[in-house]
């Protein structure tokens, strides 16, 4: 048997509070030693709040890093604890009369450190078909680990990014949910360069595309680490989305996206480069 995997299923059965504690102590070891992340988060928050002086940037990284390691060890009840147990640590609110809609449906879910939370709530708790789009992690054991956890329900399509489109479109159009993350940086190819907290950003624009192309409502699917759990939040349909401007659309999301990481910035995937691609002649943010 995987050895990850058996070492998450034990995790899953220690009480929360001790569980978070040793997430925040094996987050605080990455803050110190994991040098070339700290780095990386580091130059985000400087190019996403430069209004921010240093030691309010620190401490937003230094929280980052706690909450990135909780969210990782919390995927051992996330995946492997009973259903009941998921039920008591996560509140799921919003406008949830928008999964009663049959039309097809795509949800926005940022990278926020509990991103897999709103892909659990919809399909184990929700018993919601969902497809979400992925690329393979180069460890064997974490991709057999994240593939068996992501589909506990038997609820998930996976569809591999390098698969292209169709196989997205043709699920929306029988009626399979998508859960899409789209706010990272897949390199310049089919990317628009949209600002991202001012700073320019290679964004793919698959959001406006899947939901004309799929005819699809847009809502927001956002997750947040509270002590007790996470706190999942469900946003009305997007009014007005998408509209003829492929660019104004992207920009739209970019800014939901700013929305939601503003009222708690640690609580964003800044580990990941999100500046990596540059335009012609812009200098690297990571060197």
């Amino acid at each position: 048997m995987n050895p990850l995997i058996r070492v998450m299923q034990l995790l899953a059965y220690v009480p929360l509070p001790i569980l978070r504690a040793i997430g925040s102590a094996l987050g605080m070891l990455l803050y110190v030693f994991a040098r070339r992340r700290r780095a990386v988060v580091q130059a985000n928050l400087a190019a996403c709040f430069g209004h921010l002086d240093l030691a309010q940037r620190r401490a937003i990284a230094r929280r980052h890093f706690r909450l990135f390691a909780q969210a990782l060890l919390d995927r051992a009840w996330l995946w492997h604890a009973p259903a009941a147990l998921l039920r008591q640590r996560i509140q799921f609110e919003g406008a949830l009369l928008e999964l009663e809609n049959p039309e097809p449906l795509v949800f926005l879910a940022p990278h926020m450190v509990g991103l897999d939370v709103g892909g659990v709530v919809l399909t184990e708790l929700q018993q919601i078909i969902t497809a979400c789009i992925y690329v393979p992690l180069s460890n064997v054991w974490a991709e057999e680990w994240m593939v068996q956890g992501r589909n506990r329900s038997g609820n998930v399509h996976s569809i591999a990014r390098k698969d292209g489109p169709q196989p997205v479109l043709r699920g929306l159009r029988k009626g399979i949910r998508l859960h899409l993350s789209p706010d990272m940086d897949f390199g310049a190819e089919g990317a628009l360069w949209v600002p991202f907290y001012g700073v320019p950003a290679a964004t793919v624009p698959a959001l406006a595309r899947f939901a004309k192309l799929g005819r699809a409502r847009v809502c927001a699917l956002v997750s947040r680490l509270v002590p007790g759990g996470y706190e999942v939040r469900l946003s009305d349909a997007w009014a007005d989305f998408p509209s003829e401007d492929l660019h104004a659309d992207t920009l739209r999301m970019n800014q939901c996206i700013e929305h939601w990481i503003d009222q708690d910035p640690a609580q964003y995937y800044w580990v990941h480069k999100r500046f990596k691609t540059r335009p012609p002649g812009a200098p690297s943010l990571y060197a």
